[in-house]
């Protein structure tokens, strides 16, 4: 391992609750560092010695979500843990790109699973750290929605039920990206893929299929399920950080937009994935033991065409002849979302209807 100066214990501890003291971001921006802020609050990705777990060089598409998603999340991990991180990795996308023989982008002790076996495989990697009496190394896991939701669904469900010291990290692109852009169980309705085309009175991928994994892992009443995306830096950070410092099984979903798979330009992942959290669509939360303890409130809600209209996946829907009662299921998911997890307040609410006003 490369030695850094990282933040101290004292650091971290008063980094945690400043999620909700401090807001760094404002509807639009597109900054990242906030490197001119009180030291306390400052970002690990602001900082110049953070420890780059996903170095240069590696081979992954221009403006791809997952590869920001897995240096900020493992670059917390290890900031949370004074670098006592093992990472064990599925087959994937951002296993693909950041490990072509005989390279690799990794600067941390980083092991290549099997697709589906991931969970089964950090599960031991747990047990024999354990063993050895080397209970400060922790274990992170992760893998796309392919090699989570659907393949590796049984070993992940069977790491929460036993309730294993690991942390599990989803990086969802909604298809499975690196063999051809083929739908998985976290493919949204209509979305089209390789295998879901816009084609039939109903284009796109099926209603009524799929998994809300997040959902599944809250029933195992596990010690910390959490949502975040790529957008929010300060709260992807605070719940990795909060995750490394607990034990048990734990659940961290990143929503990742893909270009290549979405049909987005490489320039506006991060609004995608901020569209995604402001129409309702991706709901942003924690939940502790299957209680969701917080949500983080929709601040200035948009329709789902907004979201939509950006990538060619949906570029069907608002072709000529297309059917708007589709569109409108679509912003039905979303209002259910905002009811079911409590996502808009009266202000932000009583804003947005005065913003629609003024538009027409």
């Amino acid at each position: 391992m490369t030695s850094v100066d990282l933040p101290s214990p004292e650091y971290r501890q008063t980094a945690i609750p400043s999620r909700e003291e401090v807001k760094f971001y404002q509807v639009g921006s597109f900054a990242v560092g906030n490197r001119l802020v009180d030291g306390q609050y400052q970002s690990v990705q602001s900082g110049p010695n953070r420890f780059n777990s996903l170095t240069s060089g590696h081979r992954a598409c221009q403006g791809c979500g997952e590869a920001l998603g897995a240096r900020y999340a493992l670059d917390a991990a290890m900031a949370a843990t004074d670098n006592h991180v093992v990472a064990i990795n599925a087959t994937g996308c951002l296993e693909v790109f950041s490990t072509p023989y005989p390279e690799t982008s990794w600067n941390l002790p980083w092991m290549h699973s099997l697709f589906g076996n991931t969970a089964a495989v950090a599960t031991g990697a747990a047990a024999g750290l354990k063993a050895m009496g080397k209970s400060d190394v922790r274990v992170v896991a992760q893998g796309g929605d392919g090699g989570t939701v659907d393949i590796g669904f049984g070993p992940l469900s069977g790491m929460f039920e036993r309730n294993d010291d690991v942390l599990y990290i989803c990086y969802d692109n909604e298809a499975y990206m690196n063999t051809g852009v083929q739908r998985s169980g976290a493919t949204p309705p209509t979305a089209r893929t390789s295998t879901t085309q816009p084609v039939g009175p109903e284009p796109g991928n099926t209603w009524g299929q799929g998994k809300d994994l997040p959902r599944i892992a809250m029933a195992h009443e596990i010690p910390y399920v959490a949502t975040a995306t790529v957008a929010d830096l300060r709260d992807l950070e605070y719940k990795v950080t909060k995750a490394m410092g607990m034990h048990g099984a734990r659940y961290i979903h990143i929503f990742v937009p893909c270009p290549l798979g979405w049909g987005t330009a490489s320039g506006v992942t991060v609004k995608v994935a901020r569209l995604a959290t402001q129409t309702g669509l991706f709901p942003v939360y924690e939940a502790e033991y299957g209680e969701i303890t917080s949500v983080s409130k929709i601040r200035r809600p948009a329709p789902v065409e907004d979201y939509l209209r950006l990538q060619r996946r949906f570029a069907h829907l608002f072709k000529k002849g297309a059917d708007p009662e589709v569109i409108r299921r679509i912003q039905e998911m979303a209002d259910r979302n905002i009811r079911s997890y409590d996502l808009i307040d009266d202000e932000s609410l009583d804003e947005f209807v005065k913003y629609e006003g003024d538009e027409s």
